[in-house]
C-alpha cells in the first residue's frame, strides 16, 4: 500500500521566490519584532523563546527536512502562532533572503566549528556573514552567539574585531530569559562550558 503523502505544515515558511529578498510581511503579517534562530535543530530553544515572548515573532532556519517537520509539529501542538520554520541553508538565508533592517535579534548557537584548519573557510562567521548580518539587523538590533569550541570562539572574536562595525555588550546570565539548547545541556553535563558573545548594531 502506497504511503500517504505528507502535507506541509502551515508553520513551514516557503518563499514564493528564493531568488529575491523578502519583504517583512511575507514572513509574518503583523509588525511584531522578528527574531531569527539560525540552525534551529530540533527547535527546543526556538519554541521556548516563542512561548516566553508572545509579543515577538520567531523564524527558525534549518536545512534538514525531518527537523523542520518536527519543529513545526511541536509548535502546532503547543498552539504557537508566532513561530515559523524555513528549510534552507543559514548563509543563503542571511545573505539573500532576509529583508534589510528587519531582524531585532539573530541567534547563532553552537554552530559547526569545522575544527580542522583545512575546513576553516566553511565556518559561518566570516566577513561576508558579518556584513550580511549588519544589513538585516534593525538599528540597535543584536547578534547573540554561543559555542563550546574555544578555537572557534577566538576565530569569531578576530573576525568581529576586523569587521569593527558592531558594539560588544555585556551578557550576564540573568540579563534576560534565554533557554539552554540541547547541545548546551549536553556539554554542561560533561563538565564543559560555553563561551558567548552579544553584539549590537
Amino acid at each position: 500500500m502506497a504511503k500517504k503523502p505528507q502535507t506541509t505544515s502551515p508553520l513551514q515558511f516557503i518563499p514564493q521566490d528564493y531568488f529575491r529578498r523578502l519583504s517583512i510581511n511575507e514572513i509574518f503579517a503583523d509588525d511584531k519584532p522578528l527574531e531569527i534562530d539560525l540552525g534551529c535543530g530540533d527547535g527546543t530553544f526556538l519554541l521556548e523563546m516563542a512561548k516566553h515572548y508572545p509579543e515577538r515573532n520567531f523564524l527558525g532556519v534549518e536545512r534538514l527536512l525531518g527537523r523542520v517537520r518536527g519543529v513545526c509539529k511541536r509548535a502546532e501542538d503547543a498552539k504557537l502562532t508566532n513561530v515559523k520554520v524555513l528549510r534552507l541553508e543559514s548563509k543563503y538565508t542571511l545573505e539573500w533572503l532576509l529583508p534589510e533592517e528587519s531582524v531585532s535579534r539573530l541567534h547563532l548557537l553552537c554552530p559547526d566549528p569545522w575544527p580542522k584548519a583545512k575546513h576553516a573557510r566553511r565556518r559561518l562567521v566570516q566577513q561576508d556573514f558579518l556584513e550580511a548580518l549588519r544589513k538585516v539587523l534593525t538599528p540597535g538590533g543584536e547578534f547573540l552567539f554561543k559555542t563550546d569550541h574555544p578555537p572557534y570562539f577566538e576565530w569569531v572574536e578576530e573576525e568581529i574585531e576586523t569587521f569593527s562595525k558592531f558594539n560588544q555588550l555585556e551578557w550576564p546570565e540573568d540579563a534576560f530569559f534565554y533557554p539552554k539548547t540541547d547541545f548546551q545541556k549536553l556539554w554542561e553535563s560533561q563538565g564543559k562550558s560555553l563561551q558567548a558573545l552579544r553584539l549590537q548594531k
